[in-house]
């Protein structure tokens, strides 16, 4: 079947769906790759069919003309998430509508925990699927029979049919590279990421976390913490592949968008040995557990940031979260990655279980003193499916399970008796003015803004961006609608 895979239009500046681990409209404008979706779409070509991987998105496709172009087609994937659910599904009428043959599974997180309650959203949806999907669509594709393929639940009769499970892909180096579908069907210099060098290309190296945090997201829905890992060479060859054929758009990094690419020190020493003679720059996930020799290795090689989820300065709240981590460890790990040249973006949440007016000033303290060189800072959301949303809801503190605004807004779920939902947003900007507006960080910004016309004009863009969220998330507070 002529399939289309496709990461679904959304609200303005939308950061979801397909490889987004926290869906939500972030504050300054950035999209991450539907690496997902680049997978299934590489293995109905290799099996000589037709795929598309439409990123609607970046590219600011309306859902009408999301729609139009949908009608040339057999088989739609959508990726969707617990936030852009609903308007997927009036996406996924409107297409039925011009194009009654069309088949539609909706595949992601909210349909892997709440099957049945998707199925019934609407009539349109042939099928959904359970966790990892890359075989499951691509067979549906090739021909077979819902009832044949594994990793399926469909509507018989009014009644959910679920065919046995499919089994997580286990050989990584068995799938197809997604690169080669980035340069068929999406244009790079459309991703953008503040902290990272762009145009930039994502990609992973394994699949799955060990980790046991409670909030996050995938290794709970997705693959049950199962840690697998590609060959070195594989990664190392697609690398290679990808500075040759991105070569024309001006590609500046790659980054491994790897739940946790740095897991396995010793696999970062073999990685760094691969990279190293092709001379490029790349970052990547991280936990704060590299020690300094192996962080000066992976520097030499070309590491220039990781991207690292610190959560909470407190180490009580980071023991409800299962962190694995303290917060002493940390501030070790930015000081060795500092001493190593390489920079940290630092994620930090307000409003995890535990959390106090005191300990939100303690993680401002806390990060002020670790001095990333950048950070984003989140308000606590608990995903159906994860640990956090049952402790959520066993505690009586979620406020509703509306997760954002009309336009995609963060909207506090957790209503603590000791911290209102809306302070719990006001704690979110003074967490950004305490961090940024320090003449150290100020001085630092100006630095490279005086050296770089594409410095200025980044920093001048995301401060009109960044202050308009902020203005909007004030009314929301004034308006009591939070």
């Amino acid at each position: 079947m002529k399939t289309l895979l496709l990461n679904p239009p959304s609200f303005e500046k939308f950061d979801g769906g397909a490889s987004s681990r926290w869906p939500a409209t972030r504050e300054i404008e950035s999209y991450w790759y539907p690496v997902w979706l680049g997978y299934p779409s590489a293995m109905i070509r290799d099996l000589g069919g037709e795929s598309r991987l439409l990123d609607a998105p970046p590219r600011h496709i309306s859902p009408e003309d999301t729609a139009q172009i949908a009608k040339d087609y057999e088989f739609l994937v959508l990726f969707t998430s617990h936030v852009g659910f609903k308007n997927d599904v009036k996406l996924a009428e409107r297409m039925k509508e011009l194009n009654p043959g069309l088949r539609i599974a909706f595949v992601g997180p909210p349909v892997t925990t709440h099957p049945e309650q998707a199925l019934n959203a609407s009539p349109v949806i042939d099928f959904v699927t359970h966790k990892e999907f890359d075989y499951t669509v691509t067979r549906y594709a090739s021909g077979e029979s819902l009832e044949k393929i594994p990793g399926v639940h469909f509507l018989k009769d009014g009644k959910m049919v679920s065919t046995q499970p499919e089994p997580l892909v286990q050989d990584l180096d068995k799938l197809p590279w997604v690169t080669p579908i980035y340069k068929r069907d999406l244009d790079i210099t459309r991703y953008n990421v503040p902290f990272l060098l762009n145009p930039f290309v994502a990609f992973y190296s394994t699949r799955g976390c060990p980790a046991l945090c409670t909030f996050c997201l995938w290794p709970q829905t997705f693959d049950d913490h199962r840690w697998r890992q590609r060959s070195v060479q594989d990664v190392a060859n697609e690398v290679e592949w990808a500075l040759d054929a991105f070569k024309p758009e001006g590609l500046q990094e790659i980054f491994f968008d790897d739940d946790t690419f740095t897991f396995n020190p010793n696999r970062m020493i073999e990685m760094s040995k691969a990279f190293k003679p092709l001379k490029f720059q790349w970052s990547s996930t991280s936990r704060a557990h590299l020690d300094y020799e192996t962080l000066k290795v992976m520097r030499d090689a070309g590491c220039r940031l990781f991207i690292v989820g610190f959560e909470s300065g407190n180490d009580q709240i980071l023991k409800n979260i299962k962190k694995g981590i303290s917060a002493k460890r940390s501030l070790q790990f930015v000081k060795d990655c500092k001493r190593a040249g390489i920079k940290v973006h630092a994620d930090f949440i307000i409003g995890l279980p535990g959390e106090t007016r005191e300990t939100i000033k303690e993680t401002i303290k806390y990060a002020k003193e670790m001095d990333a060189e950048t950070l984003q800072v989140s308000v606590a959301h608990a995903y159906p499916g994860t640990e956090m949303y049952e402790w959520f809801k066993a505690n009586g503190v979620i406020l509703n399970n509306q997760m954002s605004d009309e336009l995609g807004q963060q909207l506090p779920m957790a209503n603590f008796p000791h911290l209102p939902a809306a302070e719990m947003l006001e704690w979110v900007h003074k967490f950004y003015d305490e961090y940024y507006f320090r003449p150290r960080v100020v001085a630092r910004i100006v630095k490279d803004a005086m050296f770089k016309s594409s410095e200025r004009k980044r920093l001048y863009k995301e401060a009109k961006e960044f202050l308009a969220t902020r203005a909007r998330r004030r009314e929301m507070v004034k308006g009591g609608h939070v």
